[in-house]
């Protein structure tokens, strides 16, 4: 049994309404075409993202960036990803994680790039409060903490000595549980003793 083929009209209704943003630049990397999913994404017309025009909605912080990788690849042509953020057509500007292959026409010449993109803005998201998470508990833990070398208090930033237990409460996430170590519990226990003697 040999590979089952897709009729022009499947073919087409796969491309239209995969979950993926897709779209194809000629030679000349204009792009001069893009998916229903794309244009519904965007809420713009197939006219209005035709050439460069996609391109309007790239945020500002990332256009520059962006547009190096995508034409250092048309020159080299190699196929390319990047992450960038575009805007939706509520005005929201999403992450799109976004990667780019060279193709070639029948006669085996170079005839442009096709392209596929996806929503990657919710792990975007997670991993930058992951990183904000992980630098605050650097931050907390980094740094001298005056202590007592006697009583073991420690200052802080207010000039107040703090119980060593109260001071950590307050900089970290750790829990106490007293209890007595061998040396401790062997001195205590000597106490007891001599008064007993006496």
């Amino acid at each position: 049994m040999g590979k089952p083929r897709l009729t022009l009209q499947e073919y087409e209704a796969l491309i239209e309404q995969s979950p993926i943003l897709s779209w194809r630049a000629n030679p000349d990397a204009l792009c001069d075409y893009f998916n229903d999913r794309w244009l519904s994404f965007r809420g713009r017309s197939m006219e209005e993202e035709y050439g460069n025009g996609w391109a309007e909605g790239v945020h500002p912080d990332d256009f520059d960036r962006c547009l190096k990788i995508y034409l250092d690849a048309f020159k080299a042509r190699e196929i390319f990803e990047m992450e960038y953020r575009l805007k939706r057509y509520d005005g929201e500007y999403r992450w799109i994680f976004d990667r780019g292959v060279p193709f070639q026409n029948k006669n085996g010449e170079f005839a442009g790039y096709i392209g596929s993109c996806i929503d990657v803005t919710d792990r975007v998201v997670a991993q930058e409060a992951l990183r904000r998470k992980l630098e605050e508990e650097i931050k907390t833990l980094k740094g001298i903490i005056p202590i007592c070398a006697y009583c073991h208090k420690i200052r802080n930033d207010r000039e107040i000595w703090q119980q060593m237990e109260s001071y950590i409460s307050e900089h970290s996430e750790a829990l106490f549980s007293h209890g007595m170590c061998p040396e401790c519990s062997e001195k205590e226990m000597q106490k007891i003793r001599s008064k007993k003697t006496t």
